[in-house]
């Protein structure tokens, strides 16, 4: 009795973390700590980031007033902008065709078109430039937008074949039979409903098209996009104007992937 008393009237124990806890938490650790520290060190009034000499805007003050990275920042949202404009077209009806038809090759045709999710960027950006030299056209803006397109289209028919699979494939039989052309019944039926999930797809694109450095770099030719300006600046030591940079990214980012998953979940609950 005295022992069972003594079990009750004393404090419950705790529990160690799992490993797998454990595990999770590290993880998390090493992917987050580094930008918080970044973010700290982004308000820093020392030009050396291992000093802090208190708290500043100066760095974010100077961005506003640096022209070159206004002029990288104009060349990648045209190359964004332009890829994913395309490629929102061209994905759209490259799923759309998957979902409804069927024809010899088909499973073929898919694998190769999700291929630039899974192949390597130097490898795209190789073989890009390895084309674009064997043709002879010289590289420009026009070139990395075409190259960005090559893996905007794959996420963007990604993301709009898998709302495809939780349509109601009745839907567009019904409108058929009350009259509606193929094309209306497209326009006014499908589309209408695929328009969240186009949205998330282009968003997802935009983001990773922004981002991209290996294949900018291999087909911009005069074309100066952020990722390369921002590269060709750390090369020599971080600055702390990009430490102010990486730290508007990183939020612009994080806010253009909040809407994206908005826009998937809403697709998915239509």
């Amino acid at each position: 009795m005295k022992s069972a008393s003594s079990s009750k009237g004393g404090k419950a124990r705790l529990s160690p973390p799992s490993w797998e806890a454990m595990l999770t938490l590290a993880m998390y650790s090493f992917m987050y700590i580094p930008i918080i520290i970044l973010g700290v060190y982004s308000f820093n009034e020392s030009r050396f980031g291992s000093i802090w000499e208190g708290f500043s805007l100066t760095w974010y003050r100077k961005l506003l007033g640096d022209e070159r990275l206004f002029l990288a920042l104009g060349d990648s949202l045209k190359i964004a902008l332009c890829a994913v404009g395309v490629s929102a077209v061209l994905g759209t009806l490259m799923a759309i065709g998957l979902s409804k038809y069927r024809f010899p090759g088909k499973s073929l045709y898919l694998g190769i078109s999700y291929l630039p999710l899974i192949i390597p960027d130097i490898a795209i950006a190789v073989a890009t430039l390895v084309f674009l030299a064997s043709v002879a056209i010289p590289l420009s803006l026009w070139t990395a937008i075409a190259a960005h397109m090559v893996f905007c289209l794959a996420y963007i028919a990604i993301v709009v074949s898998s709302r495809l699979k939780g349509l109601d494939p009745n839907l567009e039989e019904a409108a058929l039979d009350l009259g509606a052309t193929p094309t209306q019944a497209l326009v006014k039926v499908f589309i209408p409903q695929l328009s969240p999930a186009i949205v998330s797809g282009c968003l997802l694109a935009f983001v990773l098209s922004m981002d991209d450095l290996l294949i900018s770099s291999f087909t911009a030719g005069d074309a100066t996009p952020l990722p390369i300006e921002i590269f060709s600046r750390v090369r020599t030591g971080i600055k702390p104007d990009i430490n102010a940079l990486s730290v508007l990214l990183i939020l612009a980012s994080g806010l253009i992937a909040g809407i994206s998953e908005y826009f998937r979940c809403k697709s998915e609950r239509i």
